[in-house]
């Protein structure tokens, strides 16, 4: 999505006041701040909590689809106007925004520096300038990785249940291909399943390449990562285990709803995506580990655009979002997995179950994941590049090109990307 978290439905959009860092009516003296954000970062009940704990301030959440939130964010900052106070970058963008770090505030000279040590070092590394002057976000959540399941899919294709059973089936990402196709000779009318793009970006993230090394030359020509999510892909698209869905538009969401497929790469933050849009299939998905184990895709970072008119308020309240307290309550409203690891050890996550999920101990789950991911670098044209390898998989998935074509297509395309 995250995020990755694109085209998420049904959130509430709250109206935006005109202008961001202003005050409100005449009668009004508030200093109103704007959040800009994207899909389920589980603030509305926080941020009117920290209106009633600060009354000079009104806080204004800006909610837009995944591509289109960072499409504006780079718009308006080419603009130089129209940025929120606090704006949400996900992983796959952060390196772009980083390398124009001189629109940002530096969150070391508000003190972010004291905060160090509440995140992963890799989260915080990761919005750090390269000579460790500069910091331009404070992390929210990680996507740490695991796999949803539908039990009475399984069951009824003759596979075994538990969670633990289930993990079995599939230490490798070729294990879960054979299961699969086990699946599929049960002739039921469900795929295995949803689409290539996401079985593709969870097994890349759990490579330690991607598309480009710390230099900024692309690699995914040259290392083994991006080449081995791709062909695994293949593999899983060619054993007809897929049911074709672009991920997380309309269709993808009404079979989501439909119990459509039986399996779905869950990163932390697809609950709550499951939870919001398919409220009715509480109690039918279940959670285990992922196959390889290990490994990350997703999570975001709040920053301070310099546009804002308040960078104090605005860095008070991101740090206050992104504190270990917050992020906690976040994971257990929503399943986004806290960047924090002196939480990772905290009973309240470790022996968290989500009863919309079966009870799954997801808490376990997705911090053994996350704590073991491999070091990877996503490049300043990571996003660019993802989107041009989804979307020649999804073309050899619907027939359109064969998949020796479709990966010379895609290196080509992505070797023109300035």
């Amino acid at each position: 999505m995250n995020r990755v978290r694109r085209l998420v439905a049904g959130l509430t959009l709250l109206t935006a006041l005109a202008g961001c860092g202003t005050t409100g009516a005449a009668d009004d003296k508030r200093i109103t701040l704007t959040i800009d954000d994207f899909g389920s970062f589980g603030y509305k009940t926080l941020l009117r909590e920290y209106e009633a704990a600060h009354p000079e301030l009104r806080v204004v959440e800006r909610v837009t689809a995944f591509t289109k939130h960072h499409e504006l964010l780079t718009q308006r900052l080419d603009a130089g106007r129209g940025t929120g106070d606090v704006v949400a970058v996900e992983e796959g963008y952060v390196v772009e925004f980083r390398n124009r770090s001189a629109d940002f505030v530096n969150l070391l000279d508000l003190g972010a520096g004291d905060l160090k040590s509440n995140w992963l070092p890799w989260k915080w590394d990761a919005t750090l300038s390269a000579d460790g002057t500069g910091q331009m976000g404070l992390g929210t959540d990680v996507g740490g990785l695991a796999m949803c399941y539908r039990p009475d899919l399984f069951k009824a294709a003759g596979l075994p249940t538990d969670r633990e059973s289930v993990a079995k089936l599939w230490p490798t990402w070729e294990k879960y291909i054979a299961a699969g196709q086990r699946f599929q000779a049960a002739d039921l009318p469900v795929k295995w399943t949803d689409a290539a793009s996401n079985i593709y970006n969870q097994i890349l993230a759990q490579q330690p390449t991607a598309y480009y090394d710390r230099d900024e030359k692309l690699v995914m020509d040259q290392k083994p990562g991006v080449r081995t999510a791709w062909d695994l892909t293949v593999d899983m698209i060619e054993s007809g285990e897929s049911a074709k869905y672009v991920a997380f538009n309309a269709q993808w969401m009404a079979a989501l709803q439909g119990g459509r497929f039986a399996t779905l790469t869950c990163p932390a933050w697809v609950l709550g995506l499951i939870q919001q849009n398919a409220p009715a299939t509480r109690g039918q998905w279940d959670v285990t580990a992922v196959p390889g184990g290990s490994g990350n895709w997703g999570g975001s970072w709040l920053t301070v655009p310099k546009q804002s008119s308040h960078p104090k308020e605005a860095y008070a309240l991101a740090a206050w979002l992104t504190a270990p307290a917050q992020q906690l309550r976040i994971f257990k409203e929503t399943g986004n997995l806290p960047s924090v690891p002196a939480l990772y050890d905290d009973p309240a996550v470790t022996g968290f179950q989500n009863s919309f999920f079966s009870d799954a101990p997801v808490g376990k789950i997705f911090t053994a994941a996350v704590s073991r991911k491999p070091a990877q670098y996503l490049g300043l044209h990571n996003a660019a590049v993802r989107t041009i390898v989804e979307n020649k998989l999804s073309k050899v998935e619907i027939g359109q090109l064969v998949p020796a074509l479709a990966w010379q297509e895609a290196v080509s395309e992505a070797q023109a990307v300035k």
